[in-house]
């Protein structure tokens, strides 16, 4: 069964193993990276940062788990607002050797109980770029709804692309 845990500091040699082996694989969808980001001193100081920001309750980082427990990827819900907004975004990574297995669709669905169960949220978002389907169709599966189009949203591989905004509320189960 796919599940979620938070990182601990020891993930940061298979995480950086597994960005390596991603590198390619990964760059397309994902921000330009500075070699230092591939190794595990580079892993250890994201994980710093995602625990830190997890103190604050200002994002919930996890990694993906396997049926046997093996690391497989990772999952963050970060920009979590309080108040009037209750919301936060969902991004998130599956190693290229497990892909098309359900992993993500199922990662996500954990993702979105611990949002709404857990944290209490009303909101989840999540972007995609234009081409990018697969994401695309585990957020339709898990219940997510387009509701736009962000011109030149992000930079992503070294350019500012246009992504497809989804919406996922507590209300749509």
């Amino acid at each position: 069964m796919t599940r979620l845990r938070l990182p601990t500091m020891t993930d940061s040699a298979v995480l950086a193993a597994l960005l390596v082996h991603n590198r390619a694989h990964l760059a397309p969808w994902q921000p330009a990276r500075a070699d230092e980001f591939f190794t595990d001193a580079g892993q250890h100081a994201e994980l710093a940062a995602a625990l830190a920001r997890y103190e604050r309750g200002d994002a919930a980082p996890f990694v993906v788990l396997d049926d046997d427990d093996a690391v497989v990827g990772r999952l963050t819900l970060s920009g979590i607002v309080r108040g009037a907004f209750q919301s936060c975004t969902l991004s998130y990574w599956i190693t290229r050797d497990r892909t098309r297995e359900g992993l993500a669709t199922a990662a996500v669905a954990a993702a979105l109980t611990h949002a709404f169960q857990d944290l209490g949220l009303h909101r989840v978002q999540a972007e995609t770029l234009v081409d990018n389907v697969g994401s695309q169709r585990v957020l339709e599966r898990n219940g997510f709804r387009r509701y736009g189009l962000a011109p030149g949203y992000l930079e992503i591989a070294g350019r500012w692309q246009d992504h497809i905004m989804f919406q996922r509320l507590v209300s749509d189960a």
